[in-house]
């Protein structure tokens, strides 16, 4: 909804509610005036113009600068033709107009919908008419019109504040869908895409003949989308070291797409779909890999579920390219009542200090999007430790109703 909207609604309230007093104005100085049926003539203008044009401001697609100028002629004249209905004497001590402050209502109008510079132009108009119905600069008329003046002017530059905050906020949120967007398409990226085309050109690298030109052409578009999907500046340099990187294994999430079918649970409540993180971390297990858990499933959100075993994976693919094929992984899962925690340790040479920076700056993102992005956009965390020498444990934290309260 728009921030100005009601301020449409308000005004819609005041026009009608200023309408009831200027006629309660009228019939309670109706024996006053030099000629009443004159300016009852004009108060049923009056009533009728305002009750034709209610829906006129209810927005600013309805409410059109024709609209606005037909609304102020009407306050205007109505201004001006006081002196020839009432008398000389209650002119002069102050008696409100026939439109009395029904006319603040046509000034809002244009304060609303074109911001400070058409207030300001519309009451002048008004000051200018209340001037002349006075005939001349009497100190109570001034004070009135100044108010009338500055009110309107600084209510039309908070909608145009508004206007502009809102413009900004819409901005800000279409970047932020944006680069989630992005960073889901690179986690989606690294856990398939790179790891194949690295693998294939290492067997090619391998077989030799003509699966050599076939391998540096996968390494050269591995090379390119790993530039494209980089957050952080790296020097081209850096990808030289590809050929004394471990061979790259098939991606863990491979493993997982029969285990997915097997884990999907509907809620009985009829609530959201929920799965058995258990079930799907299950293929993982292995003769290196120990899984250990509760006796009994850990159902989470189908999302939350999803992409914590997808995290895993990528921990576990860690495990195997920087550890080595004999090092040793254990994960254990743990059910709490507001969170579950899925922890993944091995036995492999730890991470140096540094070494995850220096990664994600050389466009390296297994960590950076397939394990923190992941957790980050559940509401959850990712936390290491490793020491050389002694490891790694890489603890992974979801909430357990997820990051939208499902």
């Amino acid at each position: 909804m728009s921030v100005e909207q009601p301020l449409w609604r308000a005004l819609t309230a005041y026009r009608v509610l200023t309408l009831l007093y200027a006629l309660t104005l009228y019939a309670y100085g109706y024996d006053d005036y030099d000629h009443p049926l004159g300016a009852g003539a004009y108060m049923a203008v009056l009533t009728v113009w305002t009750a034709l044009t209610v829906r006129m401001v209810s927005s600013a697609e309805q409410c059109t600068l024709r609209f606005l100028v037909g609304d102020l002629t009407v306050a205007v004249v109505g201004i001006l033709l006081t002196p020839l209905v009432d008398t000389h004497d209650r002119i002069a001590e102050g008696t409100p107009t026939l439109p009395s402050i029904w006319t603040a209502g046509a000034v809002l109008g244009f304060a609303i919908k074109g911001g400070w510079r058409w207030a300001a132009w519309a009451s002048t108009v008004v000051c200018a008419a209340n001037i002349i119905e006075r005939g001349g600069f009497a100190q109570d008329t001034v004070h009135m019109l100044m108010l009338v003046w500055v009110a309107s002017v600084a209510i039309g530059y908070v909608v145009e504040v508004a206007r502009a905050s809102e413009r900004t906020l819409a901005r800000a949120l279409r970047i932020e869908a944006a680069t989630r967007e992005r960073e889901r398409l690179a986690r989606d990226i690294h856990d398939s895409v790179l790891q194949v085309l690295a693998m294939v050109q290492r067997r090619g690298a391998a077989i030799g003949g003509e699966a050599t030109e076939l391998g540096r052409m996968a390494g050269e578009q591995e090379i390119a989308l790993r530039t494209l999907i980089s957050t952080g500046p790296r020097d081209a340099a850096h990808e030289a070291d590809r050929a004394d990187r471990p061979e790259p294994v098939a991606p863990a999430g491979v493993a997982l797409l029969t285990a997915e079918a097997e884990a999907e649970a509907p809620a009985a409540d009829g609530g959201p779909e929920r799965r058995d993180l258990l079930a799907l971390l299950a293929p993982h297990a292995g003769s290196r890999v120990t899984l250990s858990g509760p006796g009994t499933p850990v159902p989470l959100p189908d999302e939350a579920a999803t992409e914590l075993a997808a995290a895993v994976g990528a921990a576990l693919d860690n495990v195997r390219v920087h550890a080595g094929d004999g090092a040793n992984a254990w994960i254990l899962v743990e059910d709490e009542p507001d969170e579950v925690t899925v922890t993944v340790r091995d036995d492999g040479p730890g991470i140096p200090e540094g070494r995850l920076a220096d990664a994600e700056r050389e466009g390296r993102l297994g960590v950076a999007l397939s394990i923190r992005g992941r957790l980050r956009d559940l509401g959850g965390s990712a936390e290491w430790i490793s020491a050389p020498g002694q490891g790694t444990e890489v603890e992974l934290k979801v909430p357990r109703q997820g990051k939208t309260g499902r």
